[in-house]
């Protein structure tokens, strides 16, 4: 699944393959030769979280490195939380260390000064112990460089994330955002509520623009159609991966949900090509397209 979604991605801009030193090489066979594999250690596969998040300050790229702990220490992550000092420096990037512990999975931003984000994932004594919730706001601003916090509540304790925002909303332009839902007729349960109380609090925000927020959903598929099984599998399309000229978006095998996502993708992204990949094993290990992946800024490869 990680080889073919790289695969896949490699079609349309360049791709840089992390891999543990006794695994290069059959990493770069099951990739192919236009995925380049670097050795790396590595405990995990979810680049979101471990990369640095990148940031431009004067026209320079900045790597902020959010000090990955395992998700609040639920997992021993020692190789994990060198990956951003390590890349950082093979690349050549400024490294800043934030005064935070958080993963890039549980920012969500619109590129004009807007940060969405779970209380759940980062107001929390598993990450952040003794900070407030203005505390956390007044770092986010000052180390990202945004205006605006936008803050949902979450989930605490029901996935190893905490809830990252990135499979719950996401922008597809400033002031428009696509909302997971719960397939249609699902009984109704923590995620579900989550998801109540985000369109709730978005309904009344207002952007760091001043704009009001376009709510619209995004279903999940039928359990009872889709392809892949297990506790902690991950059903929501939210989970894309925006790349240059095409989004990524899983295909869960409930063939119905799968075009009906599609469709709503393409409509939010009319000029980029909507590209589906099966993902059954990824999304069994609790994530998805966006949590394997960490877009880098860089100059256009011909």
């Amino acid at each position: 699944d990680i080889a073919r979604i790289a695969r896949a991605i490699a079609e349309y801009e360049y791709v840089v393959m992390l891999a543990r030193p006794d695994q290069q090489k059959a990493a770069q066979r099951a990739c192919g030769s236009q995925v380049e594999v670097i050795p790396l250690a590595v405990d995990d596969m979810w680049a979101r979280d471990t990369v640095p998040v990148f940031v431009e300050e004067g026209g320079e790229v900045i790597g902020v490195d959010f000090n990955f702990n395992g998700w609040g220490d639920k997992q021993e992550h020692t190789n994990d939380a060198r990956v951003g000092r390590t890349l950082l420096a093979k690349y050549g990037i400024p490294r800043v260390e934030a005064p935070l512990v958080a993963e890039g999975g549980s920012f969500e931003t619109d590129g004009e000064g807007t940060l969405l984000i779970t209380e759940s994932s980062i107001v929390n004594e598993n990450r952040n112990p003794g900070l407030s919730r203005d505390d956390i706001e007044a770092d986010l601003i000052e180390t990202l460089g945004v205006d605006k916090v936008v803050w949902l509540k979450g989930v605490r304790g029901q996935d190893i994330t905490d809830a990252h925002v990135d499979s719950l909303v996401r922008f597809t332009a400033p002031g428009v955002v696509l909302l997971d839902q719960a397939f249609p007729g699902t009984p109704p349960d923590s995620w579900s509520r989550a998801a109540d109380q985000a369109r709730a609090v978005l309904s009344k925000a207002t952007d760091a623009r001043g704009r009001r927020f376009e709510v619209i959903d995004l279903p999940q598929p039928d359990l009872d159609r889709i392809t892949g099984e297990g506790d902690d599998f991950v059903s929501t399309y939210a989970n894309f991966y925006v790349a240059n000229d095409s989004v990524f978006m899983p295909r869960f095998g409930d063939r119905k949900a799968d075009d009906r996502a599609r469709g709503i993708l393409q409509e939010q992204f009319p000029d980029r090509d909507i590209v589906p990949v099966v993902i059954d094993t990824v999304a069994s290990g609790g994530g998805g397209i966006h949590c394997a992946t960490h877009d880098q800024p860089g100059k256009p490869v011909d």
